[in-house]
């Protein structure tokens, strides 16, 4: 199918060369990953990219993408995507954003909510759970950070495929790059910010969809109501038999409720 290629770019922001991964054609659809970088193709790119350009910018510091110093939490890169979205004339997009790429896109919108069409957030950092704490992702592996990620990987083969069998030392360093980046922007107080919820009170008329597992190992699935009371009109999609990747382990609902969104 045309436009179902993955394709590489690079762009110029904020003086460095920020990498774009990008298949489909189409209006353009940014999706912000997770803290552990970006996953590599998934069932739910390819059927968004029938009519979405979408967008995979590798976060500074990931993959590709270098460091840029003065970034220093998560505030700051925040503000970083909403000069890439300006310069590259995208305003207003859609957004999706995964874990640490939902607390982005929560803080974008915080500031801005003019920026964004429509928004959907996907076990997003950034508000500390009333109940339960954040994973710690230091303290293991990013192996077994991956693996409880999921509630049941024998019933998640597309997790599987990604991740099953051995790892290869580049993934090993992607991975461990990912984590030291991660840690220098959300390491005090860990993976949340006191103010976000309050200052997403202020978040009016952006049609927003928050989807959250119920059996959510990484984020509390506590953390998603408190995300639903501060948006006003959001909508809360809970998912059972779920944990942190909604895309991967209960892909057809994913992308039904996704896509008649996004509509």
């Amino acid at each position: 199918m045309a436009g179902q290629e993955w394709r590489e770019e690079t762009v110029k922001v904020a003086g460095i060369d920020l990498t774009l991964l990008k298949i489909g054609t189409g209006k353009p659809l940014l999706v912000l990953h997770e803290e552990l970088g970006h996953p590599g193709a998934l069932r739910w790119h390819s059927d968004l990219a029938r009519h979405r350009t979408v967008t995979i910018p590798l976060h500074p510091g990931f993959g590709k993408s270098p460091r840029v110093e003065w970034i220093r939490n998560v505030r700051d890169l925040a503000g970083f995507y909403a000069r890439l979205i300006r310069e590259q004339g995208w305003s207003p997009v859609d957004v999706i954003g995964f874990s640490l790429g939902g607390w982005i896109a929560a803080e974008m919108a915080a500031c801005d909510a003019k920026q964004f069409s429509k928004m959907v957030l996907v076990g997003p950092t950034g508000i500390r759970p009333p109940q339960g704490d954040i994973a710690d992702m230091f303290i293991v592996t990013a192996r077994a950070y991956l693996d409880a990620s999921v509630d049941n990987i024998a019933l998640s083969p597309e997790f599987a495929k990604l991740y099953g069998g051995e790892q290869s030392p580049e993934q090993f360093e992607a991975w461990e790059d990912a984590r030291a980046e991660t840690a220098r922007v959300a390491w005090q107080p860990y993976m949340f910010n006191p103010s976000l919820g309050h200052l997403l009170e202020n978040v009016v008329g952006l049609p927003t969809q928050i989807i959250w597992g119920k059996q959510d190992k990484i984020t509390p699935v506590s953390a998603a109501h408190l995300f639903n009371e501060a948006i006003k009109g959001s909508d809360l999609v809970l998912l059972d038999n779920c944990g942190h990747r909604p895309e991967v382990e209960q892909t057809s609902t994913f992308l039904e409720r996704v896509q008649r969104f996004l509509a």
